[in-house]
């Protein structure tokens, strides 16, 4: 894992040096061209976010039950982008995350990445400071980008391949990374990923060494809405510890689709529908512990909504294929964003209970002297075909229900303010759970 990590870095370093070299060896006036693109053809960018979160868990630790949470933390990045020089560029980005007051009183993760405050409520926000991105870009294709270093990938809705930028510290990726627009409508995506940077922070072993490979075509001029299709082979090295996370190695292939449609009448109708397969790939197995268990889950998603007078309804439902055995999992996902945000299915951050999971989901959203507001229900059960009923002290088929409200208020083009809750209540799944967020923050 850290020699192929060490490998990109060092390919970003080499290339970045070599590009003084080339206006030296050119004219005065290249050598100026380049001096500009890193000093007044560049850009300074800022985020700011200082964040209040409340967490009271019922689950237990040991037998005692979790000890309520509560994190005052402010996340500053701090970045630099050059402008172009022979068609390269170049980007640098600091971030910091600091506690106000005492950080003793939430646990910022588990397995030894955190801060081993294991008595209390998990809050995934641990402090420190580390070089967030860095990326040696290149332009000079038709259509074409390619950057090579640590970056920030999202793909689509987040659902495989995310930032998880809902956390203070987010998940970048050590990676090389090709766009190309070259054809009409048209967008192609490519990515080699060495390791993948976690939400826990410099000095554990929470990263994903990895040797994998992402495509995902985009194509926009159906006039009614997008499809994409996309393979993920992810190839997992173990971290020798105890985790065989080899294991883990998947391939998806999926197709999405997504789109909206005036119907006249001031009625708009909004549609989303996606399917997905999963299997072993390269060392993979369903289950952790036992190799040559194969993976091989499927993923579905149907949503649609309708807008009128400025009022939003959406009706969806997501399932995600599990035997007790595994599960369709996405360790690589913005998790917060999919199931509900109280968190209870990051199932150590695969994404799935064992069990599969069926979302079937509720929402509406409006905005009222320019605040955003947006209510959500979610009603979790077991996939049913999994045979997950309670039997010898095995977790239901039953997992509870959620309720997800948020508010959002942006001054400007710089400024925000956000309050969000979310309230799990249990069935046969876990414990009740509630979170609060009070949030703040610019943007430059």
């Amino acid at each position: 894992m850290l020699k192929k990590s060490q490998g990109l870095l060092s390919l970003s370093i080499a290339a970045a040096l070599a590009l003084p070299g080339l206006a030296v060896t050119t004219t005065t006036a290249s050598a100026d061209a380049f001096t500009d693109a890193l000093t007044t053809g560049g850009k300074v960018t800022m985020d700011v976010r200082l964040r209040f979160e409340d967490v009271e868990d019922d689950r237990n630790n040991a037998g005692v039950k979790l000890k309520d949470a509560d994190a005052l933390t402010v996340r500053t990045r701090l970045g630099y982008q050059t402008g172009k020089y022979m068609d390269f560029d170049a980007f640098v980005e600091m971030e910091n995350v600091t506690a106000i007051g005492d950080d003793d009183d939430y646990n910022t993760g588990g397995n030894g990445w955190g801060n081993g405050n294991g008595t209390y409520a998990t809050i995934a926000d641990p402090a420190g400071t580390e070089v967030n991105r860095y990326w040696l870009g290149y332009s000079g294709i038709d259509d074409t980008v390619a950057r090579v270093g640590r970056q920030r990938i999202k793909l689509d809705n987040d659902r495989h391949i995310g930032n998880v930028g809902w956390r203070q510290n987010e998940q970048t990726y050590d990676s090389l990374t090709i766009t190309n627009k070259s054809l009409p409508d048209t967008k192609l995506f490519y990515a080699y990923i060495t390791n993948v940077n976690r939400i826990f922070g410099n000095g554990n072993n929470g990263d994903f060494g990895m040797n994998s490979h992402l495509f995902n075509a985009a194509y926009d001029g159906l006039g009614f809405g997008k499809i994409v299709a996309y393979g993920y082979f992810l190839d997992y090295e173990n971290n020798g510890a105890t985790q065989a996370r080899e294991l883990w190695s998947s391939q998806t292939l999926g197709l999405r689709f997504t789109g909206d449609t005036d119907v006249g009448g001031g009625f708009k109708v909004h549609y989303q529908a996606e399917y997905a397969q999963q299997e072993d790939y390269e060392e993979g197995a369903s289950n952790v512990a036992t190799d040559g268990a194969d993976i091989d889950y499927d993923y579905m998603m149907f949503k649609l909504g309708v807008t009128y007078a400025g009022v939003t309804a959406m009706a969806g439902y997501e399932e995600q294929e599990g035997d007790r055995t595994g599960a369709f999992t996405t360790r690589l996902a913005t998790l917060h964003g999919q199931n509900g945000w109280a968190d209870m299915f990051l199932s150590g951050g695969r994404g799935t209970p064992n069990c599969g999971l069926q979302d079937t989901s509720f929402s509406l959203s409006t905005k009222v002297g320019g605040v955003k507001l947006k209510a959500v229900y979610h009603d979790y059960e077991a996939d049913g075909s999994s045979s997950c009923a309670r039997a010898n002290g095995a977790r239901g088929s039953d997992y509870g229900d959620e309720i997800n409200l948020v508010a959002v208020k942006k001054f400007g083009k710089h400024y925000h303010a956000l309050v969000k809750y979310a309230r799990f209540s249990s069935d046969d799944y876990l414990e009740d759970v509630d979170k609060l967020w009070i949030q703040t923050g610019f943007k430059f």
